[in-house]
């Protein structure tokens, strides 16, 4: 070990680790909320602001698009500025954009906002999780990142339940306001407890390399968030041709990489196998999830008639303990390792996809409680222990490289699963109405909603059977010998 990075060791033996995670965590928790928190409020905002919605989906689409972006170069930016300056940066841009949406006369200034509020959330999950990778050793890290998990599972479970109940009681600015003293409050004690953890190295910036990367990942994310929306389909200009640009971009993005000696996103992690093995089981896990987080409320409020503040409280229980168990799967990992938690955790997915299959009309609300619960915490079983094991292969001058791959692609699993699902259910929903003789009565309407949402549910079981094999393949990883040799003292 060089005399830097053995300085860099002594220095991390004497920072106090939980005021870090703590400011960390406020900051992180609040910009994840802000992504849920704004959906349920669309119908209000159409009304509100006269505008379409179509035009509205920008509100959501244009958020996915700046994070997507703006991830991918999180890898670049995280060595050449500290940790205070990239969280600070990112939390006084998210308090900005959560203060322009607050007092936003129309549409334009309300998007301007959210594109603000994108950038700054773009910039703070990779500055998280990447300071916790320089943080905590590998065997304390599981607990470290199962905290970490409790916000990011648990901010978007809870965003539709208490925006139903803000919008119950107060007009849609609130939803924003009430956000506003908590962005200020992290960046007051981000500012006096967040510590520099990581060396600023400066590499070289790569003009080529960032346009390839922003025309490439957002184009991916674009292209299938459009196609998400109820009036574009595959076949639609806005859908194909972000997807062909983005898709070439991207081939000739990675190629750059491969070939460069500072590249800005370093696609050799893949050359470690449980890393890889992540990546593909973290993407299966998030199109699965979102196949039942987007179908649930479309089968809640178009099959059973909830209202959307009922059907938020149904998804809350899951949301609620997939975070409360989040740091004690975190802490199994420490012990036992991924696989105690990652083949039972694939298991369960597998039986409780193949239920949600199941549901007709008949099935009561307790039943879907039930089996949005188990969902949950098989989720929970999966995604950290999977994360934190790929992590902990790759030496720590990939770090910023690896979470910026894992969040990245997570985002683009994000705008596929919406995009895939959506399509399928559709696509049922026609197929049903087709082999009417007439036109459909109420109670048809609600049997061919069933029919689609079945469709998208039987792909999701098929993705939940292929994480099941590969999780069969998990092995717990090691970090390089070089690294952790001085164990970090306790917070």
């Amino acid at each position: 070990m060089n005399s830097t990075s053995t300085t860099q060791q002594q220095d991390l033996q004497n920072i106090k680790k939980l005021p870090i995670l703590i400011s960390l965590i406020i900051g992180a928790f609040f910009s994840i909320l802000n992504e849920t928190l704004l959906n349920i409020a669309l119908p209000k905002l159409e009304v509100a602001l006269e505008v379409s919605a179509s035009t509205l989906q920008w509100l959501a689409t244009g958020y996915m698009l700046v994070v997507g972006v703006l991830i991918p170069v999180s890898a670049l930016l995280v060595q050449w500025f500290t940790t205070r300056q990239m969280f600070l940066g990112a939390m006084v841009l998210f308090t900005v954009g959560t203060f322009l949406c607050g007092i936003a006369p129309n549409f334009e200034i309300l998007l301007i906002g959210r594109l603000l509020q994108a950038s700054g959330a773009g910039l703070m999950l990779p500055v998280m999780m990447n300071t916790i990778l320089v943080l905590y050793p590998p065997e304390t890290r599981g607990a470290a990142m199962g905290t970490i998990g409790l916000v990011i599972m648990f901010a978007p479970a809870i965003g539709p339940t208490l925006s139903g109940l803000i919008l119950q009681f107060a007009d849609w600015r609130w939803l924003f306001f009430l956000v506003l003293p908590f962005a200020i409050g992290s960046i007051v004690v981000s500012f006096i407890f967040l510590k520099n953890v990581t060396t600023v190295t400066k590499p070289r910036v790569d003009v080529l390399s960032i346009l390839l990367s922003t025309l490439g990942f957002g184009g991916i994310v674009f292209g299938f968030s459009s196609a998400g929306k109820a009036d574009t389909t595959w076949a639609s200009t806005e859908v194909y041709v972000p997807l062909i640009v983005g898709g070439v971009s991207l081939l000739l993005f990675v190629i750059r990489q491969l070939r460069s000696k500072e590249p800005m996103l370093d696609f050799r992690v893949f050359k470690f196998s449980m890393f890889t093995l992540t990546t593909i089981m973290l993407i299966i896990a998030m199109m699965t999830m979102f196949s039942t987080m987007l179908l649930l409320p479309f089968l809640m409020q178009g099959v059973f008639l909830m209202t959307t503040f009922a059907a938020g409280l149904v998804l809350l229980p899951g949301g609620l303990l997939n975070g409360l168990i989040s740091p004690v799967t975190g802490k199994l990992f420490d012990k036992f390792g991924p696989r105690a938690l990652v083949i039972p955790g694939s298991t369960l997915l597998v039986i409780i996809m193949w239920l949600f299959t199941r549901i007709d009309l008949q099935t009561t609300t307790t039943i879907l409680v039930l089996l949005h619960v188990l969902l949950m915490v098989a989720i929970a079983m999966i995604m950290m222990p999977m994360q934190t094991n790929g992590l902990n292969q790759l030496p720590q001058r990939m770090y910023p490289h690896g979470t910026a791959v894992l969040n990245t692609l997570q985002q683009i699993a994000g705008a596929i699963g919406v995009a895939l699902f959506i399509s399928i259910m559709t696509s049922g929903q026609q197929s049903y109405f087709m082999s009417l003789t007439a036109e459909p009565t109420p109670a048809q309407i609600a049997e061919g909603l069933l029919s689609g949402i079945h469709r998208a549910f039987v792909i999701g079981l098929v993705f939940a059977v292929i994480a099941l094999v590969l999780s069969l393949f998990t092995k717990r990883t090691k970090a390089p010998k070089e690294q952790f040799a001085a164990s970090n003292s306790p917070s």
